[in-house]
C-alpha cells in the first residue's frame, strides 16, 4: 500500500479528530475565555463590514456556532465542511444549510456570496499551492467587490506553547522536567517554514502562519485592500491555559487584542490571525467598476 502524503495524512487526521476526539463547538463557547473572545472579535470584524441580511458561505465551518450566530441576525448561511460528525451539528440549528464539501473545490457556482468566512482550512492544508487554492475557490464564489475572510494559526503562538507553555504544564503536573532534545526537529521545522508534525494524535496542523505569509497569500490570491489583524491578542493563552471565563480578565485580554492587533510583530502574539479582503471587482467596458 503506498504511503499517504503529508495532506492525505492531515486530512485522515481531520475526521478522526474533530469526528471522534475534539469537541470545536466548545473550544469557542465553552472551554474558555480565549475561544469566546476569538469568536466574539471574529464576529465583529466580519458584521463591520458585511451587511446583515447578507449571503454568506461559511467554508470549514465546524458545528456551526459562527453560521448560527449570523444566521440570527437574518442572513443567509451555507456551511460547508469535511467532517459528517460537524454537518450533522450544524444542521441540526435549523437556521441555516450545511453540507458536506472541500475548501479546494467548493460545490457552488461562482459569485453567489457577498462573504465567505475560511476560517477553518487553512491551517489544515500542508501545501501553499492548496492555501491558494482554498483562497481561490471563496474568492470564486463571492460576487466581486465582497469579501472573504481567512484565519491562520500564528506559528509563533504555536512555538510559545509546544516550548514553554505545554512544558510548564506537563512539569507542573507531574513534577518531571522535560526530556529530549532542547529544540527537536519537529519544533526547526514549525520555526522556519511553519510546518505542522504529521503524528498518529494530536492537533491535525498542517500548516502554521506568520502574519505577513497569510496576508501575502490572500494578495496572491487575488483579493484587493488586505489587512491582516491579530484575533485574541496577546494576553489570550494566559486565559486559555488557566481554562479561565473572569470577565476582568477577559476584558483584559480584549483591550490587548485591540490594541495591538496591526502591529507588526506584536500581532503573531495571537493565537490566531485574521486576513480580509475585498474580491476584485468586475470590469466593465475595459474598466474597473467603482469601489
Amino acid at each position: 500500500m503506498p504511503e499517504r502524503s503529508p495532506q492525505e495524512h492531515v486530512d485522515a487526521r481531520v475526521l478522526s479528530y474533530y469526528g471522534a476526539e475534539f469537541d470545536e463547538s466548545d473550544r469557542l463557547v465553552g472551554r474558555s475565555g480565549q475561544g469566546a473572545l476569538e469568536l466574539e472579535r471574529t464576529q465583529q470584524i466580519v458584521r463591520d463590514r458585511v451587511a446583515a441580511g447578507s449571503r454568506i458561505i461559511d467554508i470549514g465551518g465546524a458545528s456551526g456556532v459562527h453560521a448560527a450566530a449570523l444566521a440570527g441576525r437574518g442572513d443567509r448561511v451555507l456551511l460547508i465542511d469535511p467532517v459528517p460528525r460537524h454537518v450533522e451539528a450544524a444542521g441540526a440549528h435549523g437556521t441555516f444549510t450545511a453540507v458536506r464539501g472541500d475548501a479546494r473545490s467548493l460545490p457552488v457556482g461562482d459569485h453567489e456570496f457577498d462573504a465567505a468566512l475560511l476560517l477553518g482550512p487553512l491551517y489544515h492544508l500542508v501545501h501553499r499551492a492548496d492555501r491558494l487554492r482554498a483562497w481561490s475557490e471563496a474568492i470564486r464564489v463571492v460576487r466581486p467587490g465582497g469579501w472573504v475572510f481567512g484565519a491562520g494559526v500564528s506559528r509563533l503562538a504555536a512555538m510559545a506553547w509546544v516550548t514553554v507553555i505545554e512544558p510548564s504544564i506537563a512539569r507542573a503536573t507531574t513534577g518531571a522536567p522535560a526530556t529530549g532534545s532542547p529544540m527537536p526537529e519537529k519544533w526547526r521545522r514549525m520555526i522556519e517554514d511553519g510546518a505542522g508534525e504529521l503524528g498518529p494524535a494530536g492537533f491535525p496542523g498542517g500548516h502554521f502562519h506568520l502574519a505577513d505569509d497569510l496576508e501575502q497569500e490572500a494578495v496572491d490570491a487575488g483579493l484587493r485592500d488586505v489587512r491582516t489583524v491579530g484575533l485574541e491578542g496577546p494576553g489570550a493563552q494566559a486565559i486559555e491555559v488557566s481554562r479561565s471565563h473572569d470577565p476582568r480578565l477577559v476584558a483584559a485580554a480584549r483591550t490587548l487584542a485591540a490594541a495591538y492587533e496591526s502591529q507588526p510583530g506584536l500581532r503573531d502574539l495571537s493565537p490566531h490571525l485574521l486576513a480580509m479582503g475585498r474580491t476584485p471587482q468586475a470590469v466593465v467596458e475595459g474598466a474597473l467598476g467603482a469601489e
